[in-house]
């Protein structure tokens, strides 16, 4: 979520022992101011001190080097320019490349960044004059057809000050009748995904905190959580069976991925927002989460999203994340803070 999305300073004791705290704050200013309010719980000129390294160290700072003159990441709006749909990186498995400007918005957008440092740069100008979408050469800001692209594009144009409001309501129009989003609407598809709902309620989501929302818009997000919760965020509601083994398998960076600590953190952010009490059906999501907790309290990514990236910003598979475990800590005890 975004950086805005969080205020659970009360991580549990057993998920702050010095060690793990340690290890928690050893590392990249992205992660570590985030680490430092949330589990640490530091004075906010300490914690605000950190964040302010994001824009000139590390990450985010090896990102925005990346910017190049049109304003754009790779040349291209959510594929790097020049990209080949016939080629290997569009066969099945290979993964989508995760270089382009969508994604790096939104990488900056999660770590923290100011505002202040792409507005300086005229950034929200220059992707409108230079950057449109591979789709029918759309007006980047307009958004696309794609319920996952319009997601990050609204919560990245939010952030930026652009105009986006015509992508808020695009949700309300084009939400499926059982509740929730699917990308492939286009393509004849009348059933909502869960993964395409999550990405576009993260969307909504700062554009609520941001502007409070619609009536129209706050309905919508409603009626998506409820066909999330439903679903108890994991099963099926046809026959109650998980809907995959991917569900439980956690990975960093989250992309545009559903998995179970990604939507319990999405549920997390808007319980934390909007001061309202966990819903009982997120519990199972959640349980699934601890279950995956070792016993020196970190968590392990289970696997790298295939396709190009410009650097690799957290551990291998089968190694202890620190990505991971801060976000499954702080959803743990938002979690059981609330069942006290």
């Amino acid at each position: 979520m975004g950086a805005t999305l969080t205020g659970m300073r009360e991580v549990q004791a057993h998920d702050r022992s010095p060690g793990l705290v340690a290890w928690l704050l050893d590392s990249d200013p992205a992660l570590r101011w985030q680490v430092e309010r949330d589990v640490v719980g530091a004075p906010e000129d300490v914690w605000r001190a950190t964040r302010a390294r994001v824009a000139t160290e590390g990450f985010a700072a090896r990102l925005l080097a990346l910017q190049d003159d049109a304003g754009s990441w790779a040349g291209g709006a959510f594929f790097p320019a020049r990209f080949d749909f016939d080629g290997p990186e569009a066969q099945p498995g290979a993964g989508q490349p995760w270089t382009a400007t969508s994604w790096s918005l939104t990488a900056l957008r999660e770590w923290g960044l100011d505002a202040a440092v792409l507005q300086e740069r005229d950034t929200v100008a220059r992707i409108a004059a230079n950057v449109r979408w591979e789709y029918d050469d759309l007006p980047y800001w307009d958004g696309e057809v794609d319920a996952c692209i319009n997601g990050f594009t609204l919560a990245n144009g939010v952030w930026l000050g652009a105009d986006v409001e015509g992508i808020a309501d695009w949700f309300v129009t084009h939400q499926a009748a059982e509740g929730g989003w699917n990308c492939e609407w286009v393509e004849g598809s009348t059933r909502a995904s869960v993964r395409s709902t999550l990405n576009a309620l993260k969307g909504l989501l700062v554009h609520e905190e941001a502007t409070g929302g619609t009536p129209a818009t706050r309905d919508a997000q409603r009626r998506a959580e409820e066909y999330l919760l439903e679903r108890r965020l994991v099963r099926r509601l046809t026959t109650g069976e998980p809907f995959g083994d991917w569900v439980f398998r956690l990975a960093y960076p989250f992309r545009s991925f559903y998995d179970v600590l990604s939507v319990s953190d999405y549920f997390r952010a808007a319980s934390v927002l909007r001061g309202t009490p966990p819903d009982p059906r997120v519990g199972e999501a959640v349980e699934h989460v601890r279950a995956q907790r070792r016993p020196d309290g970190t968590w392990l990514q289970a696997r790298r999203h295939p396709g190009r990236v410009w650097f690799e910003v957290d551990v291998g598979a089968g190694e202890p994340s620190r990505w991971l475990t801060f976000h499954a800590a702080r959803v743990l005890a938002w979690w059981d803070g609330a069942q006290v």
